[in-house]
């Protein structure tokens, strides 16, 4: 995190650019810890059974933690959102390249890569108990795998923030960092150097009923 934050020029909210130096992020860092103890109370973390669920439940609370300290630290929302979907996606590369290792030492189709990597993740942490932990259908059709989720205990959390807080900007910086990385995360998996191994046309965090996603076996142009 803190060298995610020294290495990169921000946009204040009156355009200019700026670059941290060492107080201002070390007084950065302490409103963030401060804006994650305040928002653990919209987590419910004891309705979820689950410790995968909970897991990505309190990365969600970070998540919204340090947006909104950058946009009260005064930075403009764009660039705060921009700054955490960055910092997020490192942390999810690094553990979807970890939890499909096994997988891709073993197998060499993609469409196997996905589906048995799917499957591990379905496991955990997106094991799913049902509301309010995730809920989720899954199949094979051919040599896809399709996932389609209808309950998602970090969106509700963020949803509830965006609510109860007054902040529509949490669930906007969520919808475009968390909900955006599995394009490039199925392509990972997949690892057969195309782009396009994943669909997805309804999205929770948009209002939508359900994530209907679609890890596919043979990339197809996006």
């Amino acid at each position: 995190m803190r060298s995610g934050i020294a290495n990169r020029q921000m946009t204040d909210t009156q355009g200019h650019p700026i670059r941290w130096l060492g107080p201002e992020i070390q007084s950065y860092l302490a409103a963030m810890d401060a804006e994650a103890v305040a928002l653990r109370r919209h987590a419910r973390l004891d309705e979820l059974d689950r410790f995968g669920n909970r897991l990505m439940v309190e990365m969600a609370i970070w998540t919204a933690a340090a947006d909104r300290a950058l946009r009260k630290s005064g930075i403009s929302p764009e660039t705060a959102r921009q700054v955490v979907a960055d910092l997020g996606w490192e942390i999810y590369s690094r553990m979807l390249s970890l939890s499909s290792l096994p997988v891709r030492l073993v197998a060499r189709d993609p469409g196997q890569r996905l589906r048995w990597t799917i499957r591990m993740l379905l496991v955990f942490p997106f094991s799913a108990p049902g509301a309010p932990g995730y809920e989720v259908k899954a199949w094979r059709e051919g040599d896809d795998i399709l996932t389609h989720f209808t309950c998602c205990p970090p969106q509700s959390f963020v949803r509830r923030v965006a609510e109860t807080e007054g902040d529509p900007y949490a669930l906007e910086t969520f919808r475009r960092s968390w909900c955006t990385y599995d394009w490039p995360g199925a392509d990972l998996i997949a690892s057969d150097a195309s782009r396009g191994h994943y669909r997805r046309p309804h999205t929770l965090s948009h209002g939508d009923s359900v994530c209907d996603m679609c890890w596919a076996a043979r990339a197809r142009s996006v």
